[in-house]
Order: structure tokens, then sequence, then C-alpha cells
């Protein structure tokens, strides 16, 4: 199995850091194909295709969004099979009134957080790991 799985590890070496920018979730019609450089990411749903891109090139190709938000990842390679870690910093974000949309990709979890939240989710996250 690929990546750390016990979650004293995971939270005590989660090592966050904050991307640059700002980014939107924006959504598509199925039949549209994204570039996939243009996008950090996609999910296929019923509805059409959610994307995550820079707020910059939503704006620039008109796309509307209604969520402005800051990355950060978490840079333990977690594995896709471990228990506890999306619970532990939703907790951790949700005390301190801060909504999160997480992405798990293959080496690390990625958490999209309200941009004007995004210091003060750094600093819950921080102390997360220091306290594991």
């Amino acid at each position: 199995m690929s990546g750390e799985t016990s979650l004293k590890v995971l939270l005590s070496s989660m090592s966050p850091v904050l991307h640059e920018g700002e980014y939107v979730f924006c959504t598509v019609d199925a039949g549209h194909e994204p570039d996939l450089k243009e996008v950090l990411c996609f999910f296929r749903e019923a509805e059409g295709l959610t994307l995550i891109m820079r707020k910059s090139l939503a704006d620039a190709k008109g796309l509307v969004y209604t969520f402005v938000a800051s990355w950060i990842t978490l840079t333990v390679h977690s594995s896709l099979a471990a228990v506890g870690l999306t619970a532990a910093v939703a907790k951790a974000l949700a005390e301190q009134h801060i909504s999160c949309n997480v992405v798990a990709a293959f080496y690390h979890d990625h958490l999209f957080v309200p941009v004007q939240d995004a210091e003060k989710a750094m600093l819950a996250l921080q102390a997360l790991s220091a306290a594991a």
C-alpha cells in the first residue's frame, strides 16, 4: 500500500502549504472537454463537469462560480486507505467556523477554504499538527 496510514503520523507530519492565488469551482456541460493544462482538477457528475481552476482563468473564460477559495496542500503522503485524516482536519477547521472542500489525490490531500479564511485555516492546521 502506498502512503502513510497512521493517523498520528499523518497529523504530526501533515505540513500544510498554502498555495498562491485564488481558485474557484465551476461547472460546464458534460459534453465540454476541458483542456487539462487549464484545470487543477475536474470531476464528472451526472449534471456536468465540475472544474477547479484559477479564478483568473475562470474569469477570462466567462465561467460562473460562487465560491472563491485558497488552496492548501497537506504535504504528507497519505494513503487513500487512511482513516480519520479528513475527519480530524474538518473538525479542526469547523471549530474555527471555516468551511472546507477536500480533494484526495494519490499523494496528498488538498483543502479548499474560503480565501478570507486562509491564514486562520493554516493556524488551525498547524495547531492540530503540533498537538498530534
